[in-house]
């Protein structure tokens, strides 16, 4: 998306555009995190499901196709259960 200017207000809100919140799929009401990226001198605000969608895609890069962690965690799990 393109960048937009936007003000803050005397009790330091910033006004999320509605494109960017339409974008992000954000509601009135809905919690967000808000992170500074120190790098690139940047705020970032995210949500939970966008965390996890993120999570999801790193995971997936470095999971081989067809294992499934869960399964071997759950398969750890028993084999240790058993030693109990």
């Amino acid at each position: 998306m393109t960048a937009v200017h936007t003000t803050i207000d005397s009790g330091g809100r910033i006004v999320i555009p509605y494109d960017y919140r339409k974008k992000l799929n954000l509601k009135e009401g809905d919690t967000v995190t808000i992170s500074l990226d120190e790098d690139e001198f940047a705020v970032r605000v995210s949500t939970a499901r966008l965390a996890i969608k993120r999570m999801q895609k790193l995971l997936k890069a470095r999971v081989p196709e067809g294992v499934s962690l869960s399964e071997e965690l759950i398969a750890e799990r028993r084999e240790q259960a058993k030693k109990e």
